[in-house]
């Protein structure tokens, strides 16, 4: 239904000779509620074709009242706002997408939305995108590769400005990234990238906190040190499971063939691997847990053994999550510095954006923190 103002010409011409914002609140507004509110009941969406009209102007002229408001004369901004008000007008957000090549959005991937780690990271994110007047859509690809090329296809076809990704495992869509890259839309990568990735990254340290966790547990006199996770190149490719052999080596050990066991990072498989390797003779002393997810279903398994930590086992994990702190006893971590890799990548990408280089390369490791609480101590024979 296309709104025509014929009875309104009356107020448009009382307009133009309007001398304060005030009368033309008690003069026009009025006359557009009725208007207004038929729009509404027959579910027609307004135009800013509707606004210019209602208010007396140019397409034009309401177009810049609310790009530059600035530039604009009082009393006929004053006018758009309330023809605005009065139509319930939203600016169609698509099309000034489709008019510039990109919308105002963030698209952000990450590995599980549900994980105390993806939640405080998209928060994180979501907090500094905001400071810059963006927006940001959140998809999570559990991750698998082919769930995270869905995204990205709607993704590039809602035409984001940026990409913040924590890709996933199985095959690569590097092949599609650089389809985005070259639309002009800037990629940073974080908490995991593609190996061979050509772009930028924000990343925790992975090799110091892997091998300050070995060399923690072998300090106690641990020798039998178990990984929860096992790399593999399809479903388990990421740098934790890949530097655990060499951090053991580092310090004059090597990981017995019967605890390669690839899992994915879910806590039901983290529950599994521990059933598994405290059955096994001799079994580990000591478990370190390559996330806090697979942690606590270690943690149950261990419980369901009737098993004491650390008297019986030693436990410890990535990710100060808080379950860590409220359990007896609270488990050793190794604190990733979540706030700031999304403060840290969110500025690499603004960066890459501002200065029209997506092709740039920005590249950030970030320290974990050991905290040190009552889940490790030395092995039991040790102990005596």
């Amino acid at each position: 239904m296309a709104i025509s103002i014929h009875d309104g010409d009356a107020a448009v011409k009382t307009c133009r000779n309007w001398n304060s914002v005030e009368m033309a609140g008690a003069v026009f507004v009025r006359r557009l509620i009725y208007r207004a509110r038929t729009i509404c009941y027959h579910a027609y969406v307004p135009t800013i074709n509707d606004v210019a009209k209602l208010a007396g102007v140019s397409p034009t002229t309401a177009k810049r009242a609310i790009r530059d408001p600035a530039r604009v004369a009082t009393l006929t901004l004053a006018r758009v706002r309330q023809a605005i008000s009065a139509l319930n007008y939203e600016p169609d957000l698509i099309a000034t997408a489709l008019r510039r090549g990109h919308s105002n959005t963030i698209g952000l991937v990450v590995g599980n939305i549900v994980e105390p780690f993806f939640a405080e990271l998209t928060r994180a994110i979501a907090y500094q995108v905001r400071l810059h007047g963006y927006n940001l859509i959140i998809a999570d690809n559990e991750y698998r590769t082919d769930v995270e090329a869905v995204h990205l296809k709607q993704f590039f076809g809602q035409k984001v400005r940026g990409l913040l990704l924590r890709s996933g495992y199985g095959e690569s869509n590097l092949d599609y990234l650089q389809r985005m890259s070259l639309a002009g839309i800037a990629i940073v990568e974080i908490d995991r990238f593609y190996p061979d990735s050509p772009y930028s990254h924000v990343m925790l340290d992975n090799r110091q906190c892997v091998f300050d966790g070995v060399r923690y547990l072998r300090e106690l006199g641990h020798e039998l040190i178990a990984p929860l996770g096992t790399f593999d190149e399809v479903i388990n490719n990421e740098e934790r499971s890949l530097l655990f052999p060499e951090a053991m080596r580092h310090v004059g050990l090597n990981v017995p063939a019967e605890y390669a066991k690839v899992i994915r990072f879910d806590e039901s498989e983290g529950y599994q691997l521990t059933h598994y390797l405290l059955d096994l003779e001799p079994r580990p002393t000591a478990l370190f847990s390559l996330t806090g997810n697979l942690a606590q279903g270690s943690f149950r398994a261990i419980r369901e053994r009737g098993l004491l930590i650390p008297q019986d086992i030693s436990l410890l994990t990535f990710d100060n999550y808080p379950w860590t702190r409220l359990v007896t006893p609270p488990i050793d971590v190794i604190e990733q510095p979540v706030q700031e890799m999304g403060r840290k990548a969110v500025e690499i990408l603004f960066s890459l954006m501002e200065h029209r280089h997506p092709d740039r390369i920005i590249r950030r490791r970030l320290p974990g923190v050991m905290i040190r609480r009552s889940s490790c101590a030395p092995p039991p024979a040790k102990a005596l």
